[in-house]
């Protein structure tokens, strides 16, 4: 991707509040049930909170009932990477943010259909726009 955003740890601090920093740069999450859009159900678009980069449509949304918003695939198949996440003693798939690196949350493979994924994304690592403001 031609338009990867890298910036150093003090000019994320800058950008970001210090719940978005502890969870998109060093990998945290907030806890279950207490985001921002973990209910949220208006027509729009899911962005990065780091770069405004399109993650997910509010079309993907589902309540998943694990307490964080949740989504059965991206808006397009490369606005997210995939990591291995070995931590916590469990073997998991990261997603983060593909133009920015941001940590967003989790896949799992107990999503509904046609995909079969939940994505499972911290609010503090979303910004919403809602349909009526895209022009």
């Amino acid at each position: 991707m031609s338009d990867k955003i890298e910036k150093s740890d003090a000019e994320w601090r800058e950008h970001l509040t210090p719940e978005q920093h502890r969870v998109m740069r060093r990998h945290g999450t907030e806890p279950a049930f207490s985001g921002a859009l973990h209910d949220h159900k208006a027509p729009g678009r899911y962005l990065c909170a780091g770069c405004g980069h399109e993650l997910f449509g509010s079309g993907e949304k589902f309540d998943s009932g694990s307490g964080w918003p949740s989504f059965w695939q991206p808006a397009a198949p490369d606005r997210v990477g995939h990591l291995e996440d070995r931590s916590h003693g469990m073997v998991r798939t990261e997603v983060h943010c593909s133009r920015c690196g941001s940590h967003l949350g989790h896949v799992f493979p107990d999503g509904p259909r046609p995909t079969g994924l939940r994505y499972c994304i911290n609010s503090v690592s979303l910004a919403f726009e809602p349909e009526e403001d895209r022009g």
